[in-house]
């Protein structure tokens, strides 16, 4: 298990939608000058305060008598229509809404087609009335009258976005509500609250959709160097085995030492598979088949393999307590939402072996995700007790503590003395990829961007072949020079260097978003998206790519052309 990948504080939800606003501001300005003279809501705050339930908006309210009818004379064409919008309207606040449909069916009937922006109000006001009685199709078909005759409606626009959502179709429901978004200009904090719900429940439909048809796929070998350095007692790295013939787990032990590792799972089921006269490393062969399993996201697999492990008790307590931990990162990964059950692991792994450090530094990592830090301090001193020797504890002990200190709001000599502890760490672990780039974060928030940059660049001189490190080297570009190109150029030679780093996509399409290369940045997404290898990457990825489809559509349906839009970093 590993700490989060992109380092960002922002909500993930909040980042999809974040990440689109630039290019749709500027898509919603040029759109609000089109069709500005085509006019909009006539809804203004004194009316608003006059009608009876708040929530529920209709348009074009009054309560004056007409001068005509004041005169009693006949009224035709709009002053008739407007007449029975306005009893449809009364109607409406006391909650008869058939009564007030039939109003609005003559309003409609009489308004002359001319008249675009009345006839919109009438349609508007008939969709509330249908949204009362949650008939959510009708809904659907007036807000689609009403935005043809004023497509600049955001009321409408909203209203059909929950009508479709009520429906469960949620990609009509982004598109509509994404719209509305641009019209507004993003000024509406309510309808960017609609959005960021309905990009959370499409992202969420399509992870789990995803999640239920995925390949396996090999992650990259500097992906898996990193996964198993995270281990400093891990009886499968450990063991020495030695064979002139090797097969089964033996064969797969010795591929694992040489990296060779696509050719694991095979080796090691036939280990498991052999009589058990001939099998003398089936719990062995269970734990590593089911440590890959893992890896590659068959999940059930991996579940059945660690289990069977975790549930020998005659099994070494080493072989048991790994499983264990792994079991907890399996949770973790599986049921996010049920954060107790990847805790239960850890404390079964706990009681049975607490000499193990890798049960506190892994259940530490868990608690800096969920954002408890003193949790994680504690789980990490332990960790470092039992292995002084591991620059990667000792470097996540002292991120803690530093954000701990920064959002206690400690004194500056408190935070001095951490900061003082990272530099002794870098240079008592001066080969340890991670110590460098925990700190170029620490630096980076301090806006220390010169020194952020050197570690990033130290970092590579150890691991050269570290697409993540190229990554956030290039992010770093962008934040600290605005250098677009640099950033760019930065990622892309992670993508040389590493074909499967899903971040590294994942971050260029980001930008390519704000570039206004909404193509490109969904084909990046979808690259992502086949890397990824949890359902929780997966809902993220697929919210990044979902708002990027959506403000593609909208801005077809608007005939505008992205591409003639400058970046906004």
């Amino acid at each position: 298990m590993t700490t989060g990948s992109t380092g960002s504080t922002f909500p993930k939800w909040q980042l999809a939608l974040l990440i689109g606003a630039p290019v749709a501001i500027g898509l919603g300005y040029l759109y609000w000058r089109k069709s500005a003279d085509q006019g909009g809501d006539k809804l203004t705050k004194k009316k608003l305060a006059d009608l009876k339930d708040k929530t529920i908006s209709l348009d074009g309210d009054s309560s004056e008598t007409n001068k005509q009818q004041q005169d009693a004379k006949p009224l035709t064409g709009r002053e008739l229509a407007q007449q029975h919008k306005n009893k449809g309207n009364a109607h409406f606040r006391v909650g008869k809404y058939d009564l007030a449909i039939s109003e609005y069916d003559a309003a409609i009937e009489h308004c002359p087609t001319y008249e675009a922006t009345d006839r919109a109000t009438y349609y508007q006001n008939r969709a509330a009335a249908f949204e009362q009685l949650q008939n959510w199709s009708a809904v659907i078909k007036d807000c689609t009258n009403a935005i043809e005759c004023n497509p600049s409606y955001t009321k409408a626009l909203v209203r059909r976005a929950k009508a479709y959502e009520q429906q469960q179709d949620l990609p009509k429901a982004l598109e509509d509500i994404t719209a509305a978004c641009i019209v507004d200009r993003f000024q509406n904090k309510t309808t960017l609250v609609t959005a960021d719900r309905i990009l959370r429940e499409l992202g969420q439909q399509h992870g789990k959709e995803a999640m239920s048809e995925k390949k396996e796929i090999y992650p990259s070998k500097q992906f898996l160097r990193s996964y198993f350095s995270s281990f400093n007692n891990d009886p499968i790295q450990k063991l020495v085995v030695a064979s002139s013939e090797p097969k089964g787990f033996i064969k797969a032990k010795l591929m694992f030492d040489k990296g060779e590792y696509e050719k694991i799972v095979a080796a090691c089921t036939e280990e498991i598979e052999s009589s058990e006269s001939e099998s003398e490393y089936k719990l062995e062969a269970l734990l590593l088949r089911g440590t890959f399993y893992n890896l590659i996201s068959n999940y059930d697999s991996a579940k059945q393999d660690l289990d069977a492990v975790i549930n020998l008790e005659t099994a070494d307590k080493q072989l048991r307590s790994n499983a264990l931990i792994k079991r907890a990162s399996l949770a973790m990964q599986t049921e996010p939402e049920s954060p107790g059950e990847c805790f239960k692991y850890f404390t079964k792994a706990e009681e049975i072996d607490d000499s193990n450090g890798d049960i506190f530094h892994h259940r530490g990592q868990v608690y800096i995700l969920m954002d408890r830090m003193d949790d994680a301090i504690v789980d990490f001193e332990r960790a470092y007790k039992l292995c002084p020797t591991s620059g990667i504890i000792a470097t996540h002990l002292c991120y803690a503590s530093y954000r701990s200190a920064v959002q206690n709001r400690q004194d500056e000599s408190a935070i001095a003395r951490i900061k003082k502890r990272f530099n002794e760490i870098v240079e008592q672990y001066a080969d340890c990829v991670e110590c460098y780039s925990i700190l170029a974060q620490v630096l980076t928030e301090e806006q220390k961007f010169d020194e952020a940059d050197s570690c990033f660049v130290k970092a590579l001189g150890v691991e050269p072949d570290n697409a993540q490190i190229y990554v956030h080297r290039g992010l770093l570009q962008l934040q600290w020079k605005g250098d677009i190109d640099e950033g760019v150029k930065l990622i892309k030679k992670a993508i040389q260097i590493d074909g499967k780093c899903e971040f590294a996509y994942e971050t260029l399409g980001t930008i390519e978003v704000q570039r206004g290369n909404l193509v490109e940045a969904i084909k990046l997404f979808e690259t992502a998206i086949e890397l990824s290898r949890t359902e929780m990457s997966l809902v993220h990825l697929f919210s990044l790519k979902d708002a990027a489809v959506a403000q593609l559509n909208v801005a077809k349906n608007m005939g505008l052309s992205i591409n003639s839009f400058q970046p906004n970093f």
